[in-house]
């Protein structure tokens, strides 16, 4: 087996542990100071800030299933280099609080350093995510904003 070959099963076991909420499992997959950043707007889902160390990353993961019952993860393209794995993925996360579906598309980098993740780096459509979150639209509200020059 080739370490890009393992590297991606091991990408596919983090997510797995991930779907299934065994939190102990997922950072079992990291370095003690795995870091950790989603470009995703922290104003409207603080939980997503910048994350180092396994303690921050366990609380950023662990509000994740607060707030969603459901995590489920495609990954239709998945490519290694060394250490280092990219992802394509399609995520679909429930809400506990109605049910509703928020579906989002991610590109996923990982770095790896003596067998575990090191790095994880995350690249959303935010904008999209967003209004699914909010459940709402929001151009106008942009729009609204742009026009009384803010």
């Amino acid at each position: 087996m080739t370490i890009e070959s393992l590297n991606k099963q091991r990408v596919l076991h983090l997510l797995d542990a991930l779907a299934r909420g065994d939190l102990d499992d997922a950072l079992s997959c990291c370095t003690d100071d795995v870091d950790f950043l989603t470009h995703a707007p922290i104003d409207v889902l603080p939980h997503m800030g910048p994350r180092h160390g396994k303690a921050e990353l366990r609380e950023l993961w662990r509000t994740v299933w607060l707030r969603y019952s459901e995590i489920r993860y495609k990954a239709p393209q998945i490519l290694a280099d060394g250490d280092e794995v990219a992802t394509y993925l399609q995520a679909h996360f429930k809400k506990r609080s109605n049910g509703r579906i928020v579906q989002f598309d991610m590109a996923v980098f990982y770095s790896f350093r003596n067998g575990q993740i090191a790095q994880i780096r995350e690249i959303i459509d935010s904008y999209d995510l967003v209004q699914q979150v909010l459940e709402r639209e929001i151009g106008p509200m942009i729009v609204a904003a742009e026009a009384d020059g803010l």
